[in-house]
């Protein structure tokens, strides 16, 4: 049984836990509770853990100080205080650092709540705290906060009213248990490795990544000399909410500061009230990763020749969906949605192939609008981005585009357009839940209306029927119905028949959209 830990086993930890989290997250994403199909605590947590954990592997020989520091990044960040100064950590030593995390990462929640992964971490640390009186070895220490980890899981579901609902445990905590066993794993020897992206090179080059992976744009770097007793801690817990990858060192002369955030102003202003800035460095990562794809692949992006002032992408999923789009005039279609989002890069080449001075992007999807907007900085074309949040959206800001216009005209035409679009949709659930009041089974329709749940039911026609009732309750004129690829067109013309006997003063259209994941998108104007 393994006595203490250095820097390089600490380094070993953390790069286990990583790939074990990496391995892990789909299915940390598939507990969410909210019951659409969709999730992302796995891929928040992978892309944390793995951004200190490509720190790590760049580090010559850390000792455990900086081996710590530079993983120290939400619940590690405690531990990361803890160890300063510390060579080797044992038993006492680690589970003081488990406790340590525990208080930084409660302060760092402005209203915790219990059955989550505070509560895993918490009741872990605390069986830590007493195992380590009984033996100071720190493989002992880890083995119980692990045994208690688990215990503290499965009861997650007992005090959150959702959790219990759903039938889940709370995916946060689950997280938690996935790192403290892979860092187990490692301590025996048994180090977990995450799946090669490639087979033909022994080093997965730059392209095998996505810049979706990067969760915040700018790498933000600097020094400043301590003038006055302002507390580092407050920056620490100030710089963890504006980004992530977050390593503060500081000591009696100077705070040394490396964050990834999309807006290094608001840390640099934060950070001169601690002193003068020794030095500075801000760096693109989304430029650096298109810019290193290209030399990988040793050819320059295929950028097509204005023929035009203005030209349309569109984001969307479903061939009929696309058509509709080329119908109202885009140029250029990328596949994605609900489930499936695009990348920047994904985005950057339709939009290279476009031959116009100025492309308007529709995301229709709020998950796509940033990986959107980071899309003109690496074109030489202006790239305007509509955030627009689902199709229908997208369509209504189609039917008001002028590719005659101005680009700024157009620009105000269209955003302003999407309000005045209603969006529902039906799609069903995935997993029994309890949500905004409504009691929801697996395999139940559920009616979304503008990003919120807004009726639940077996029946699907009782669903539609309360949708079109709202809708003529609203005084809406025109409704557009496109029926997803799970859905037959005799099916779709029941739908929209009850539409229009419930809305007789509406003009009602029924389009195959041939999405997925949705029965119908219903657009009301």
């Amino acid at each position: 049984m393994k006595q203490t830990v250095n820097g390089a086993d600490f380094r070993r930890l953390i790069i286990s836990a990583a790939a074990a989290v990496e391995i892990n997250k789909q299915k940390l994403n598939e507990l969410n509770v909210f019951p659409v199909p969709d999730g992302d605590t796995g891929t928040n947590m992978a892309m944390t853990i793995n951004a200190a954990a490509a720190d790590l592997r760049k580090a010559d020989e850390p000792n455990l100080e900086q081996a710590a520091a530079i993983s120290a990044s939400a619940m590690l960040r405690g531990i990361s205080r803890k160890l300063k100064g510390a060579e080797i950590c044992n038993g006492v030593l680690w589970a003081q650092a488990l406790q340590e995390g525990v208080d930084a990462a409660y302060k760092a929640v402005m209203k915790p709540a219990e059955g989550t992964i505070l509560t895993v971490a918490r009741l872990a640390a605390a069986k830590a705290m007493a195992a380590a009186q009984e033996n100071n070895h720190f493989e002992y220490v880890h083995m119980a906060a692990i045994d208690e980890a688990k215990v503290a899981l499965a009861d997650t579901v007992n005090q959150n009213p959702v959790l219990k609902k759903a039938g889940v445990v709370d995916a946060g905590g689950k997280g938690w248990v996935v790192v403290l066993e892979a860092m187990l794993s490692a301590l025996r020897g048994e180090d977990i490795v995450a799946p090669e992206t490639t087979e033909t090179a022994s080093e997965a080059t730059f392209s095998d990544f996505d810049t979706e992976d990067i969760t915040f744009t700018y790498c933000t770097e600097f020094i400043i000399s301590r003038e006055n007793q302002n507390d580092p801690e407050k920056l620490r817990e100030f710089l963890s909410s504006l980004g992530d990858s977050l390593v503060l060192v500081d000591d009696e002369e100077i705070i040394k500061v490396h964050v990834h955030t999309n807006d290094p102003g608001k840390a640099l202003h934060e950070a001169m009230d601690y002193g003068s800035f020794v030095t500075v460095k801000i760096e693109n990562m989304r430029l650096q990763h298109t810019e290193k794809v290209m030399s990988e692949k040793d050819t320059a992006p295929k950028i097509a020749e204005p023929e035009k002032a203005l030209g349309v992408v569109s984001v969307c999923a479903g061939n009929g969906l696309a058509e509709v789009f080329r119908n109202l005039g885009v140029d250029g279609i990328i596949q994605g949605g609900q489930t499936m989002n695009p990348s920047t890069q994904d985005i950057l080449e339709v939009v290279n192939k476009v031959p116009a001075e100025t492309v308007f992007v529709l995301p229709n999807n709020k998950n796509i609008i940033m990986a959107a907007q980071q899309v003109d900085a690496l074109t030489p074309k202006n790239v305007v981005v509509i955030p627009s949040k689902t199709v229908p959206q997208g369509i209504t800001a189609m039917l008001n585009f002028n590719p005659e216009g101005e680009a700024q005209d157009n620009t105000e035409v269209l955003t302003d357009a999407l309000s005045q679009v209603d969006t529902m949709q039906i799609t069903y659930a995935a997993r029994d839940s309890d949500f905004d009041g409504h009691s929801i089974k697996k395999g139940d329709y559920l009616a979304i209306r503008d990003g919120k749940l807004f009726g639940t039911g077996r029946d699907l026609k009782v669903v539609m029927k309360a949708l079109a009732e709202k809708v003529r309750d609203g005084g809406k004129e025109y409704v557009t119905i496109y029926y997803g690829e799970d859905i037959q067109e005799k099916q779709a013309k029941k739908m929209a028949d009850l539409f229009s006997s419930v809305c007789p003063d509406a003009d009602v259209n029924l389009l195959s959209g041939g999405q997925p994941v949705y029965y119908y998108l219903i657009s009301a104007e």
